[in-house]
């Protein structure tokens, strides 16, 4: 067991700033540009300026290094700059990177951005193209020869045998789709603001790799996405009511590979969102029971599912009737399939919004909101909380 007790970073930092571009498929700007309108809306939205940051994070896969979005935002003097790895796993990474400086005091606010044109630039769905020689590529080279070119094909595989273990269909997949899209139907800010989906319109979309249909798969997206961190003692002065960083964690499983995880002994589950789970739980002092709105990376739908099974929603094999329950509510912003693929940072500004009570899809009383970052990878997590 690599995670053994409870860390002592929960409570400690808040997010108080949360800024986007537009969500498009052709932005017609760098992705500079859009890494600086976002950092800039995100610090008008804090009450701050550039000159009170003094620290960046990012992802890896980012065409816009830390130091020359600061230089374009107008950001002075940095003491602290990150990249987490792993596409869409960073994305809750960036905040827990973030809460880490500002409660050691290594920096006093921490900006977290992503930014790129997902659509019209380079598109993550296509697959591995032009990769440099690496050790991690190494581990491609067992399944690209057989066909796994893409990202849909490698979550493919661990989709089928969900299926055959449990006896489902893929039809069980639709029920992700459908909830996100009615989510995005009222989000003006979703691409797919005003088009709902149904079970049969699921069903009908046509096969991408089987069991995988074009509604089990995120749209692409051009666009930026940035949040704000500092400690919850300044967040308290600043004009946005503080959400607190209850607990954050990073996970990565026993034969983790980045998203050809097939050498396994079982490939129903999520280890790796498993290890972040029980940190996550542990640091929180809380219980599934307890969270109010979940934000579940959706990039393809039956990692939803098996998410909800990791985090102790419901048993194995059960997470689709659960869905179709909505015995929780989520991911209220539409998701990537509805709203944005910003590698989920978006889904941490949902998580924002609903604990300040901006949501378009507001749910009542929501004080504790679950944001998880992309599965099939080395991945992260997050449980935000009202202050107080």
């Amino acid at each position: 067991m690599s995670v053994r007790r409870r860390d002592d970073l929960g409570g400690r930092a808040a997010i108080v700033g949360i800024g986007a571009t537009e969500f498009s498929k052709d932005s017609g700007r760098s992705e500079l540009r859009l890494a600086v309108e976002a950092v800039r809306s995100a610090l008008d939205d804090a009450g701050l300026t550039p000159d009170d940051v003094d620290g960046m994070v990012t992802f890896t896969m980012d065409t816009s290094p830390e130091i020359t979005v600061a230089q374009a935002a107008g950001i002075g003097e940095l003491s602290f700059f990150s990249r987490v790895h792993y596409g869409g796993g960073a994305a809750c990474a960036t905040v827990q990177q973030a809460a880490l400086a500002v409660a050691t005091g290594v920096a006093d606010v921490v900006v977290c951005y992503r930014a790129f044109n997902e659509r019209s630039g380079r598109r993550f769905g296509s697959g591995v193209q032009r990769r440099e020689p690496s050790a991690e590529g190494a581990a491609l080279g067992w399944a690209l020869p057989f066909g796994l070119l893409t990202p849909a094909s490698w979550v493919a595989m661990a989709a089928q045998r969900y299926l055959h273990t449990y006896g489902l269909s893929p039809e069980v997949f639709g029920h992700v789709a459908v909830t996100d899209r009615k989510y995005a139907a009222t989000n003006p800010a979703a691409y797919f603001h005003g088009r709902p989906i149904t079970l049969a319109e699921h069903a009908a979309s046509r096969w991408i790799v089987e069991p995988l249909r074009l509604l089990d798969c995120c749209q692409e997206t051009d666009g930026g996405q940035a949040l704000v961190v500092t400690s919850v003692e300044r967040a308290r002065d600043l004009p946005r009511p503080p959400v607190v960083v209850a607990a954050a964690a990073q996970g990565a499983g026993r034969a983790q590979e980045q998203m050809t995880s097939f050498y396994r002994d079982d490939l129903t589950g999520l280890p790796e969102m498993g290890v972040v789970a029980r940190q996550l739980w542990r640091t929180a002092g809380l219980g599934p029971a307890e969270i109010d709105v979940g934000i579940l990376y959706d990039h393809f739908t039956p990692f939803v599912l098996t998410q909800l099974e990791e985090f102790g929603f419901c048993k194995p094999g059960e997470a689709a009737d659960f869905v179709v329950e909505e015995r929780l509510p989520l991911n209220t912003h539409g998701g990537q399939l509805g709203e944005a693929y910003l590698h989920g940072m978006n889904g941490v500004a949902e998580g924002v919004r609903q604990l300040r009570g901006t949501s378009v899809n507001q749910m009542a009383g929501a004080e504790r909101v679950l944001v998880t970052a992309g599965t099939g990878v080395p991945t992260s997590g997050l449980i935000l909380a009202s202050d107080g």
